[in-house]
């Protein structure tokens, strides 16, 4: 059973598993604020909370934890209520399960009709981004193989763990969805608010180490922005091992960048052209493109470079950052950013 957060925090004792809470250092942030006592690092999160729990068919099908909180500020969030609750104040979320409770419910729908009607096979941590809520989702593995040793899990990332986080995550996962929003920085980080480097880092690390636990790199394609990325993402993963797979997503307008136009199917096909061309070997793109822009898009939005692009939405959408970085930005960590605020009046 779920209790609402602010339940817990007034009335439990912190279980032993969340001590790592009290000086959070989870991701490359490092925030080293106590979660367990009101403290807020750039994620937002407190305690682990779920947002929702369902059944996905979404390869790999599965049953899914959708955690709340992120340590991104993507401009493209399509999760953004999740993301960015509770500043959005437009998102219901189940709230605090202990970890036997929702590995129970979790193995449970696994077994049940519906699942196999899908295929889910395993358990799914996403967001947000799992990795703010690690220590929950590690207990509630443990619990599960508890019920069934032999139960497979999915964790789904942005890639910006501490290599102590990743070693974990390595530990105990069956597969892993990994995240490559840029290669450069400049780009990564009007996209996000984070820095790439991590993000390669431990992509470097999956591949030399656990490339048999890499379901897929996913590489989100938006338009006026990835066309100069894709070349350089490709030729980074071939490096690695060209056998990688590499799933291309087409954008759909969300968030931010809500009145954005839709990635075109002619630029899907030409991502897979530069791909094989880079080397790669098993690359393939979904989604639904040519969804056109919304409206209150502007061409002039599209000039400049890629960073520039996606620099003039931020700024539109109230972020007062030159470059951003929400680490080192205290309007973020004050609770007071406009971007985790913002609705859009347009999903695709």
């Amino acid at each position: 059973m779920a209790v609402k957060p602010n339940n817990f925090v007034a009335g439990f004792e912190p279980p032993a598993y969340l001590r790592e809470l009290y000086d959070c250092r989870l991701c490359e942030w490092r925030c080293s604020v106590n979660r367990l006592e009101g403290g807020k690092g750039v994620c937002g999160v407190g305690i682990p909370v779920v947002a929702s729990s369902m059944l996905h068919p979404a390869p790999p099908a599965s049953y899914d934890a959708f955690l709340v909180g992120c340590n991104f500020s993507c401009l493209s969030c399509q999760n953004w209520m999740v993301a960015n609750y509770p500043f959005t104040k437009v998102s219901s979320v189940e709230g605090y399960y202990s970890p036997q409770d929702w590995a129970a419910k979790a193995v449970k729908a696994l077994n049940s009709f519906e699942a196999g009607l899908i295929g889910a096979d395993r358990l799914f941590f996403t967001g947000g981004e799992p990795t703010c809520s690690l220590p929950w989702v590690e207990e509630v593995v443990r619990q599960a193989k508890k019920i069934d040793k032999n139960i497979k899990i999915n964790f789904d990332t942005n890639g910006f763990l501490t290599k102590e986080s990743l070693k974990k995550v390595l530990g105990f996962v069956t597969s892993i969805t990994y995240d490559l929003k840029a290669y450069n920085n400049d780009v990564h980080q009007a996209l996000t608010g984070a820095p790439v480097e991590p993000v390669l880092r431990n992509a470097e690390q999956i591949a030399r180490y656990a490339k048999e636990k890499l379901w897929e790199f996913r590489i989100l394609v938006i338009p006026g922005v990835h066309e100069s990325e894709v070349g350089d993402l490709c030729e980074f993963v071939a490096g690695l091992d060209p056998g990688l797979p590499v799933a291309f997503l087409a954008f759909r307008p969300n968030f931010v960048l809500e009145n954005h136009p839709g990635a075109t199917r002619k630029l899907m096909e030409r991502c897979l052209e530069i791909a094989r061309r880079k080397g790669l070997e098993n690359v393939a793109w979904s989604g639904l493109p040519d969804i056109p822009p919304g409206p209150g898009f502007n061409p002039k939005d599209l000039a400049g470079k890629g960073e520039e692009v996606l620099m003039g939405y931020a700024k539109k959408a109230g972020c007062t950052q030159r470059t951003r970085l929400c680490g080192a930005c205290a309007s973020r960590l004050a609770g007071g950013c406009k971007l985790r605020k913002h609705i859009p009046r347009r999903t695709t």
